[in-house]
This record gives structure tokens, C-alpha cells and sequence, in this order.
């Protein structure tokens, strides 16, 4: 029979009532953890049973925290905590040229440099395997704090993040947003203001995605109002298919832009101009603080470094 402790600290039950805390909703919830939500609602019961007491309470149709489900909530975060300082430093005890390093990437981040350095580091350690998971920013702070990934490839700064303080970042190289569109008259211009771009229809990335929340607080900062959206898609290259195919503009990175034909794109009836002021973010690796001192984790940063001085990021995107 189990005990108290064991009902309650259940890998299962930990993560029911994490992403409950997290959604404030039942069925966002379930659909997340891929449970119906009589079953989602079965297991809070049976940990508040076990607890003695409510974890949640209900005002209207919003879900909030009781002061025990506080308690709780914190609880559960100091666990995760430990179990990944103890992971940490098991695998500080292991060799650096075995195991897995696993790299959550943003979905809408270029892959291609790090695909050849993970073909170059397969070639001098075929022993260390390098993942790669492309992923949402609610994905890859969500497996950052579980200790799923080691190390998440993303676009910084990201305001909706409030608790930097477990993680360390390193940048990779900064970037900014160019703007393509089919508007002869807006080509002529050297730098184009997003209030001039808000009568054309858009294409852009899904809602939640980072370039679009940067887009908006852009639109929001220049006081300017949104424009109607055509379509969206999760990748560069599919949101520049729909803009060659249609009247739609849309905004893409400078880095994504480099490995395109120019006077291809202006064949196509496609203009590409700078924004004024400029949309600017970096990208960088974002990990849990110490996770660099875990030997295979120390030499890709090494390794990563090296191949960068040997070509830089940019030049490296730019080759076929």
C-alpha cells in the first residue's frame, strides 16, 4: 500500500497538478497532458483527499490557488529543483565525448549551423549524440524546468519570462527583422515604419509565437494598429512561400534572409526593406545555471566557440 508521501510526490500527480497551476483551466489542462478531464479532475481530488485539504477554489468560471495550493506549488518547484541539481551533478561525473545532449530549438529559429556542427562533432566523438527538438518558447521553458533539454537555442530578451534567476544565456548573434512585400512605392524608400504597413494584409507566425509577440509590442510601441493577418505559419520558409504566392507582407529575419536570392525574390514582384526603427532581438543558448560544468556540455561550448572562430554564424548560414 502506499504511503502519504508517495501518493502525493508521484511523478504523475506532480506534473497533473503543475500544468493545472500553470493553465488555470481544466481543459487546457488535460488537452496538454493528453488525459480527458474527469480524469485530470480524479487525480486533484485524490492529492487535495490525500492533502486534507482544497489546492484550488473557483471564483466565477477562474480557477485560483488556495494558500495550501501555494504552499504546495512551491513545494513541488523545490523538488524539480533538487532532482535537477542531482541529475546535474551525476552527469558532471560522466565523460565529455558520451551520452546525450539534448537541444530544445526554437521552432522558428534557422537550423543549418547547428546541424553541421552537430555533423562535425559526430565525426570527431561518435559516441556523444546531439538531439535536436524544435519546439514552442512555452515548450522549451516548460522542458528547461524540467531538466528535458540541456540546452534551448532562442530569441532573447523574452519579457514574458519573470524568473531569470536559475538561468544563465550566452548569445549567439544578433538579429532584426527585415520587411517583404509586393508595394513598388514602399521599395523606393530606404527604411519603411510599420504605420505604413498596417492597410496591407499580413502573414505571420502563430500567436503565441516570439517574433509575432515582438512584432506586436512593435506595433504597440510605434502606436500604430495591428494589421489584418492573411495567414500563419510556424516557419520561415513556409510564412516567404505564402508571401511570394500572394499580396501578403510579411517581416523575416535578417539571418533567414541571407541565404536567399534577392533579385530572385524582386523577379517575383517581392520587395525587401529595412524597418525603421530597426525590430532587433539576439539569439542565444539559454541553460540552467551550472549545467555548463557537466563535462559534454562544457566541450559543445567549446567545440561551438571553435567552429565559430573558425567562420563566423553569418557566413556559415550564407553557405550552400
Amino acid at each position: 500500500m502506499k504511503t502519504t508521501q508517495e501518493n502525493i510526490f508521484s511523478s504523475k500527480t506532480l506534473s497533473y497538478f503543475l500544468q493545472l497551476s500553470e493553465t488555470m483551466n481544466y481543459t487546457q489542462a488535460a488537452q496538454i497532458l493528453g488525459i480527458t478531464q474527469p480524469a485530470l479532475t480524479q487525480q486533484i481530488k485524490k492529492l487535495e483527499k490525500t492533502v486534507g485539504t482544497n489546492l484550488f477554489y473557483s471564483v466565477g468560471k477562474q480557477l485560483h490557488l488556495t494558500d495550501a495550493g501555494n504552499i504546495m506549488l512551491r513545494t513541488t518547484h523545490q523538488i524539480y529543483d533538487l532532482l535537477n541539481v542531482a541529475t546535474d551533478e551525476i552527469q558532471q561525473a560522466t565523460s565529455s565525448t558520451t551520452g546525450n545532449i539534448n537541444l530544445g530549438i526554437l521552432a522558428s529559429v534557422e537550423t543549418k549551423v547547428f546541424e553541421d556542427f552537430a555533423l562535425q562533432m559526430y565525426d570527431k566523438f561518435p559516441d556523444l549524440t546531439i538531439n535536436f527538438h524544435m519546439l514552442t518558447r512555452k515548450e522549451i521553458w516548460e522542458n528547461l524546468e524540467n531538466n528535458k533539454i540541456d540546452l534551448a537555442i532562442m530569441y532573447l530578451p523574452d519579457a514574458s519570462i519573470k524568473n531569470w534567476k536559475p538561468y544563465n544565456s550566452q548569445k549567439i548573434i544578433s538579429d532584426d527583422l527585415l520587411f517583404l512585400h509586393h508595394d513598388k512605392d514602399l521599395a523606393k524608400k530606404k527604411k519603411v515604419h510599420l504605420k505604413d504597413t498596417i492597410n496591407i494584409p499580413w502573414v505571420m507566425y502563430p500567436q503565441e509565437y516570439y517574433l509575432n509577440l515582438t512584432l506586436r509590442e512593435a506595433f504597440k510601441n510605434q502606436m500604430a494598429d495591428l494589421p489584418k493577418v492573411a495567414s500563419r505559419y510556424t516557419t520561415p520558409s513556409q510564412i516567404l512561400r505564402f508571401t511570394v504566392n500572394s499580396s501578403a507582407c510579411t517581416a523575416l529575419p535578417r539571418s533567414f534572409m541571407l541565404n536567399l536570392d534577392l533579385d530572385k525574390l524582386k523577379s517575383q514582384g517581392v520587395y525587401v526593406n529595412d524597418f525603421e526603427p530597426k525590430i532587433k532581438f539576439d539569439l542565444a543558448f539559454v541553460y540552467r545555471k551550472n549545467k555548463n560544468e557537466i563535462p559534454r556540455i562544457g566541450q559543445f561550448f567549446d567545440k561551438f566557440n571553435d567552429f565559430l572562430s573558425e567562420k563566423d554564424y553569418l557566413s556559415r548560414l550564407q553557405e550552400k
